[in-house]
């Protein structure tokens, strides 16, 4: 992802952009099952697709990808590829990030995060939460857009508007990521805004809950550590930033967190940097991986050179993986190349975190 000349060399904005990474980020790592015992393959399932970043599996069990570039949300047949319109007529990008950027549903119903279209960009659109009420007809059940320019965050910020990054349902309504702002907002099912947690500048991106605890992805500022590219956990309800707890680290620009089979967590990081070159350059090619997140706090790599990898949602023990060039990879027998079998005795049918959240 990238921003308009003006705007794409702010560092607090740039640190979110998807190919600004200035450090490599395998410090930390371990190898893990992924690297040596049973390597995970990925797959091309797609490519074309227009200024990708989040995606969700819908109640069909396909994948539903957001194009910013577009303004449109793209079905993906997980077994062929195929793929069709579900939505379209969302605003569009604005400048190289943005437009529909995640996409979430609760029960059959499709939510989409539309981000950073707003005045603060040139834009004339609302950034904030839209519901799919039809082929090409939408509902704006909240406006983040205005409550993140009438609600300014503690930290720096460059737009006031924010940059909304992940949306994540919850019972009776949403998380949202503003990785600019540097907090997780709360939203009610009827669309009131609040901010659940406020931090310093550790650029929040992806999301996921189990039970009543919150797991983020950190992808840290400029010039974006390994140490700074973390997972972190915390209460769903009233949390504090002191009870914020550090689940794993070691890795750069981390953008995306979810749960997959048995129980086990999964970070996805962006990839590497050329070097001391200018925020916004372009991470090195193939350089994302999938990552395990590991007991002591460490992570294993499943899959390597992955090229600009944004999101990675789970379909059984399948990860799909989005990236920024328009390419959505398959990477079958997930728990198995990260070990999970063995850890479970060989047998975790049916213990799936990721997916067992009440969004009623």
């Amino acid at each position: 992802m990238g921003v308009k000349r003006t705007l794409f060399h702010a560092a607090a904005l740039a640190a979110l952009i998807v190919p600004a990474i200035l450090v490599p980020s395998i410090a930390g790592a371990t190898t893990g099952h992924g690297t040596d015992a049973h390597p995970a393959v990925a797959e091309l399932l797609v490519s074309g697709l227009e200024g990708t970043s989040g995606g969700a599996i819908g109640p069909d069990g396909a994948l539903y990808v957001a194009e910013g570039t577009t303004g449109e949300i793209t079905r993906i047949d997980p077994g062929s590829g195929a793929t069709t319109t579900f939505a379209s007529g969302l605003p569009k990008a604005v400048i190289p990030i943005g437009g529909p950027i995640d996409v979430a549903f609760v029960g059959d119903t499709a939510y989409v995060l539309v981000s950073v279209v707003g005045p603060d960009v040139g834009g004339n659109q609302i950034d904030g939460i839209y519901r799919v009420d039809g082929p090409n007809t939408f509902t704006v059940i909240a406006d983040l857009g205005e409550f993140s320019r009438t609600h300014p965050p503690a930290t720096a910020f460059d737009l006031d508007r924010g940059v909304q990054f992940a949306l994540q349902p919850v019972r009776g309504g949403f998380l949202v990521s503003d990785g600019h702002h540097n907090r997780v907002l709360s939203v009610s099912r009827s669309g009131e805004v609040s901010e659940l947690i406020g931090f310093g500048n550790i650029v929040p991106t992806g999301l996921a809950v189990a039970g009543k605890t919150v797991y983020l992805a950190e992808a840290g500022p400029v010039p974006h550590d390994p140490a700074d590219g973390k997972v972190v956990s915390f209460p769903l309800r009233n949390p504090d930033t002191e009870e914020v707890t550090d689940v794993a680290s070691g890795f750069s620009l981390l953008v995306d967190v979810e749960f997959g089979r048995c129980g086990a967590l999964y970070a996805l990081s962006q990839g590497d940097s050329p070097g001391n070159v200018p925020a916004g350059s372009p991470a090195l090619p193939n350089s994302g991986e999938l990552l395990r997140v590991n007991d002591d706090g460490t992570f294993s790599v499943v899959t390597a050179e992955l090229n600009l990898p944004t999101s990675v949602d789970f379909l059984g023990d399948t990860a799909l993986v989005v990236t920024h060039n328009g390419e959505v990879w398959k990477i079958r027998g997930v728990s198995r190349a990260a070990g999970d079998s063995e850890r479970k005795g060989g047998d975790c049918r049916g213990d799936d975190r990721g997916h067992g959240d009440d969004h009623s």
